[in-house]
């Protein structure tokens, strides 16, 4: 039975091995008293082993708790003396790898097992878990226990990953560093600038391939520190540079394609607005330039450029965006009843689908009904969810919306070669060896239809397109640095109020 003892608590107790346990005391915690073991120790300074004793103290750590209990441990240590000739250290306390750390009053696994809580639920929410743990601790100790935690170490990678992700939007922003083959998170910078970058990448010359973003200071960071490696675009990004410009181009065009639906809504101002729009063209076409119409109208430059590219005044108009409502579960009973009795008052209609359930009152009914929601075969549509059919993979549409998206193409020529563009686009993203030529040739269709925001987008492409080229030429992408991207907006969120960058980027490096 005692050896079974002895077993039992070099089980529960395997992290003190290295101690030699004289007595344990049970109650609302646990006591150990230890002591170490009569063997050499070598000295701090020269390393000589030594166990002549000078004296003994104790020191008290807490273990990890067991059986929901905490577990202080008392030690006896020896302070030896150094038997070496000359050595400056003429005694010095023992330590015990893996048990004793200096200055630490915590063992090893236990301040591993806060680290690894704290990884998780950074301060405040680590500290609750913890002492529902029976290892209790304050926020500051979790950080600091968190902050111990050596970063991996990691080989330059052959392949970069560089993405940027926001701190605070709109305003600051950092940079994450992947190896795109491992997904391994390699660096986090503090800001996104080329100078940062480039310091950087100087120290690490290994860096054959770089997937980034369009933003020009990588282009320009990598260019300047890597100038034989090879910048290749993300097709990630490549393909949301498109979807915004297909929206915007679909916006635009709404008042063709928005002629298979209801008819469209009046813009609030409209007249004012269409009063800019002539002010601006007429200038235009006395041949004055973009900066000198905001000047003389008080206009920022992106609003001229805007009103610029739209051609006709009526595309100024918009496609109904409506809410579902409580009218909608009758509106094939109204169409129906107007079908029938054109004249039939409003009144009566709200009474007889009051009657089959309707909960909305009479002033929404009048309100559906003078917005003409009755007049078309089928619910209007937004440029948003028609930028989302033309998107979308042709195999992952329901028979319903493969017809919408006919109807709606088949009123606007331009929204027909848009799907042909955005269809030729997404062949492209398969990476093979002959896309580059086959880029140019999509670029140039591109040229020759009436989409302003398209061509912006092409412009794009040009201006970065050695890169482009490589994206859709080499297997290389960025996706497991956008999933690193999205774990890291996490961690920032759960940080707000003690945030600091060092422990944001501690955090980051540790997943």
């Amino acid at each position: 039975m005692a050896c079974d003892v002895k077993e039992l608590l070099k089980i529960v107790f395997s992290g003190l091995l290295p101690l030699i346990i004289e007595a344990i005391d049970d109650g609302p915690t646990i006591g150990l008293r230890t002591r170490t073991p009569d063997q050499p120790s070598p000295c701090p300074v020269c390393g000589t082993p030594s166990v002549k004793v000078h004296a003994y103290h104790q020191r008290t750590l807490t273990d990890t708790p067991v059986d929901g209990k905490n577990v202080h441990v008392t030690v006896r240590i020896r302070r030896l003396v150094c038997s070496t000739r000359g050595c400056p250290r003429q005694t010095f306390r023992e330590q015990l790898p893996g048990v004793l750390v200096r200055y630490q009053r915590r063992t090893p696994r236990l301040a591993t097992q806060i680290g690894a809580v704290a990884r998780e639920l950074a301060g405040r929410a680590g500290a609750r878990l913890l002492k529902a743990l029976a290892a209790p601790v304050s926020k500051n100790t979790a950080l600091r226990t968190l902050m111990r935690l050596p970063l991996p170490r990691h080989p330059v990678p052959r392949v970069l990953g560089v993405d940027d992700f926001a701190l605070r939007k709109g305003r600051r922003y950092a940079t994450v560093l992947t190896d795109t083959t491992t997904n391994a998170r390699i660096e986090v910078l503090p800001d996104r600038t080329a100078d940062t970058l480039e310091t950087w990448l100087r120290d690490r010359p290994g860096i054959e391939v770089v997937v980034r973003d369009g933003f020009a200071a990588y282009a320009e960071a990598v260019r300047r520190a890597l100038p034989d490696a090879v910048q290749v675009a993300d097709r990630w990004h490549l393909w949301h540079n498109l979807s915004e410009a297909v929206r915007k181009d679909v916006a635009s065009h709404s008042t063709c394609w928005a002629k298979a639906g209801p008819p469209l809504q009046k813009l609030d101002r409209q007249e004012s607005t269409l009063e800019r729009w002539h002010h601006i063209h007429d200038l235009l076409d006395q041949g004055v330039g973009l900066m000198e119409c905001a000047r003389r109208l008080n206009l920022s430059l992106n609003t001229i450029k805007r009103y610029a590219r739209i051609g006709e005044p009526d595309r100024l108009r918009q496609a109904p965006q409506y809410r579902a409502g409580l009218v909608d579960p009758y509106r094939d009973y109204l169409r129906k009843r107007k079908e029938e009795n054109p004249a039939v008052p409003v009144q009566r209609l709200f009474g007889e689908i009051s009657r089959l359930g309707y909960e909305g009152s009479l002033n929404l009914l009048y309100k559906y009904i003078n917005q003409g929601r009755l007049d078309s075969d089928r619910e209007a549509i937004s440029p948003k969810a028609f930028s989302a059919l033309l998107l979308a993979h042709p195999n992952r549409l329901t028979p319903e919306e493969s017809q919408t998206l006919a109807e709606l193409t088949g009123a606007c020529p331009e929204m027909a070669r848009l799907g042909d563009h955005i269809s030729g686009f997404a062949q492209l993203l398969a990476p093979a060896p002959g896309n580059a030529e086959a880029l140019t040739g999509w670029i140039a269709g591109v040229g020759e239809d009436d989409l302003p925001h398209l061509h912006a987008f092409t412009r794009g492409l040009d201006q970065d397109r050695a890169a482009v080229d490589a994206a859709l030429t080499l297997p290389f992408h960025n996706g497991g640095t956008e999933g690193v991207n999205t774990r890291s907006k996490l961690l920032k969120r759960q940080m707000y109020g003690r945030a600091g960058f060092p422990l944001l980027r501690h955090r980051i490096l540790l997943q």
